[in-house]
C-alpha cells in the first residue's frame, strides 16, 4: 500500500499548503540546509533537550532527533481537526464524570461494567468526587494519524500525563532562529503562548474559596524521569515552582511546599506523577514520589490536581475501542474523527482472530505507552511473533490489536535530499471553562525508512508543525 505523501502526493503533485515553502526550498543551497541541521542539533544539545531511554545501559540520555522540514497543515484542515478533538474531549470528561458518579453509560450497556470495574486505571477512591469545574482532564494529548487527503483517525487519547509539549515549543523556537525569513514569508499560527495559556487554564480551576491568584506548582518524580526536561521547562515558562514529593506536606488540611520562609499553601498542582505513586497512604505505600495525605486534601476540595486522579480509565486502550459509542452517548452526535478498528483480545472471537493474524497486526498493551510492550507484526521476526503469542495467550485482557495502517508521510532532509517518512500528530488540548487547542502540536516522525514507529524511545524524531493562517 502506497502511503499518502502530505507534500507531494501521487499523481497530483505539490499540495497547496506547501506552495510557499516549496518556492523557498527550491532556492536553497543543499549545503546550507545541511549546516542548518547541524545548527539545530547544537541548539538542542546546548538547551539540554533530552529524554531518558529505559532499559538501556548505554546512552540513557539522548537528544531528540529533529528534522528541519516542517509539517504543514492548512487552516481548513485544522478547523476540521479541532472540531473533532473538541467533541472527543467533551465526551472524555463526561465519561469520567459519569463513571465516578451515576454510571449511566454502564447501566445503559454501552460500555461493559467489567471493563471499568476490573480495570486497574479505575480508582474507587474517586467515586463521588467531582473536581473544581467538573474538569478531570485539564491537559490532553490526542494522537492523530492520517492515511489520505481527508482521512484522519485518532490513534489514542492521552488523558493521564501527556508529554511532548516542550518539544513542540522548542521545535518552533529553533525553526524561527534558523529560518526567520520563512516566518516572514509564510503566515504560520503561533504556539509560543502555550505556557501562558496553561497557567491561565490551571488558575481558572482553582479550588472553591480561593479568591486571590492561586499558587500553582508542577510535581515531578525527579531528574531521573524520562520527561524531566519538560517538567522543569514548563515550570520555568509558567513562572511556578517545580517540586518533588519530599518538598510537600499536608498542613492544616492543605498541601504546602517548603520555602525559605516556611511552608506555603499550594492551590493547584500540575502533577507528572502517576496515580499509583501520588499518595502512599491511599495507593502504593512504598512510594516516595508523592505526598502522604494529598488524596484526603483533594477529596475535601482544598487542592486542584491536574490531571485528576483516575483519568487513566479514559485513555485505556480497551476503553478506546468504545469511543465512538461514548461520543455518541454524551454528545448525541456521531464522532467527527473516527477510531482505528480495534480487536479486544479479552473477547474470545477477537483473540482467536488476532492469534491467527499476528504477523499482520499491531498489538499493544492496554496501559502501554512510549512504544514499549507492543508488536508491529509486519516488521517482526517469526521468533518475535512466537514469543509475543505466548504473552498474549497468558494474559489476553492486557492487549488490543489494530490493523497496520499506511500512515501518511512527510519529507525529511537526508544526505541524499528529501525522503518521505511516516508521521503522526499529537495536538495539545487545555480544558478549563473552555477548550483551547494549540494550533499544531507535536509531529513525531519515524526516521528509519519504512518504519511505522514514531516514538522517540524507539528511534523516532520530531518536526515543527505549521498551521497556516488562511
Amino acid at each position: 500500500m502506497v502511503a499518502f505523501d502530505e507534500m507531494l502526493p501521487e499523481p497530483t503533485g505539490l499540495r497547496r499548503p506547501y506552495t510557499g515553502y516549496d518556492g523557498w526550498l527550491k532556492n536553497q543551497d543543499p549545503a546550507r540546509l545541511t549546516e542548518k541541521m547541524r545548527d539545530a542539533e547544537r541548539v538542542f544539545r546546548k538547551t539540554g533537550i533530552t529524554f531518558a531511554v529505559y532499559g538501556e545501559e548505554e546512552a540513557a540520555e539522548r537528544l531528540i532527533p529533529f528534522d528541519i522540514v516542517p509539517r504543514i497543515i492548512s487552516g481548513h484542515e485544522w478547523r476540521r481537526l479541532t472540531q473533532g478533538i473538541e467533541q472527543r474531549v467533551q465526551a472524555l470528561n463526561a465519561f469520567l464524570d459519569d463513571i465516578y458518579h451515576r454510571q449511566e453509560i454502564l447501566r445503559a450497556g454501552r460500555v461493559p461494567k467489567e471493563l471499568v470495574a476490573n480495570n486497574e486505571a479505575f480508582l474507587p477512591e474517586m467515586i463521588g468526587v467531582r473536581p473544581p469545574g467538573g474538569v478531570y482532564t485539564h491537559i490532553i494529548g490526542v494522537d492523530i494519524v492520517r492515511i489520505g487527503e481527508d482521512e484522519f483517525y485518532v490513534l489514542e487519547d492521552n488523558a493521564r500525563t501527556p508529554s511532548g509539549v516542550s518539544y513542540m515549543l522548542e521545535n518552533r523556537e529553533t525553526m524561527m532562529q534558523l529560518f526567520p525569513e520563512l516566518f516572514q514569508r509564510i503566515k504560520v499560527r503561533p504556539v509560543e503562548n502555550y505556557p501562558q495559556l496553561l497557567r491561565q487554564s490551571l488558575a481558572t480551576l482553582r479550588p472553591n474559596g480561593i479568591t486571590d491568584a492561586p499558587c500553582i506548582a508542577v510535581l515531578t518524580p525527579g531528574s531521573y524521569n524520562s520527561a524531566y526536561f519538560e517538567h522543569a521547562f514548563l515550570a520555568d515558562q509558567m513562572g511556578v515552582q517545580l517540586v518533588e514529593g519530599h518538598d510537600l506536606r499536608v498542613v492544616d488540611g492543605h498541601v504546602a511546599m517548603r520555602t525559605t520562609e516556611g511552608y506555603k499553601q499550594i492551590d493547584v498542582l500540575y502533577r507528572r506523577v502517576d496515580d499509583a505513586f501520588l499518595d502512599p497512604l491511599t495507593f502504593n505505600p512504598d512510594s516516595a514520589l508523592g505526598v502522604p495525605g494529598i488524596m484526603d486534601v483533594y477529596r475535601a476540595g482544598n487542592i486542584t490536581i491536574a490531571n485528576a486522579p483516575g483519568t487513566g480509565i479514559a485513555d485505556d486502550k480497551a476503553i478506546y475501542s468504545y469511543m465512538p459509542e461514548i461520543i455518541e452517548f454524551y454528545t448525541g452526535r456521531k464522532a467527527i474523527l473516527g477510531n482505528i478498528p480495534t480487536w479486544r483480545c479479552s473477547e474470545p472471537d477477537s483473540l482467536k482472530y488476532v492469534q491467527e493474524h499476528l504477523a499482520e497486526l499491531v498489538v499493544k498493551e492496554v496501559h502501554g505507552s512510549g512504544g514499549y510492550g507492543m508488536l508491529v507484526g509486519p516488521a517482526a521476526s517469526k521468533k518475535e511473533c512466537e514469543d509475543f503469542a505466548k504473552k498474549l495467550a497468558a494474559k489476553p485482557s492486557n492487549y488490543i490489536a489494530q490493523p497496520t495502517l499506511s500512515l501518511s508521510t512527510c519529507p525529511i532532509l537526508t544526505e541524499k535530499g528529501l525522503a518521505p517518512r511516516h508521521v503522526d500528530l499529537r495536538p495539545f488540548v487545555l480544558v478549563s471553562d473552555r477548550i483551547q487547542i494549540v494550533p499544531g502540536g507535536l509531529t513525531r516522525v519515524a526516521l528509519k525508512e519504512g518504519s511505522l514507529v514514531v516514538n522517540s524511545s524507539q528511534g523516532g524524531g520530531t518536526k515543527d508543525t505549521w498551521v497556516l493562517d488562511d
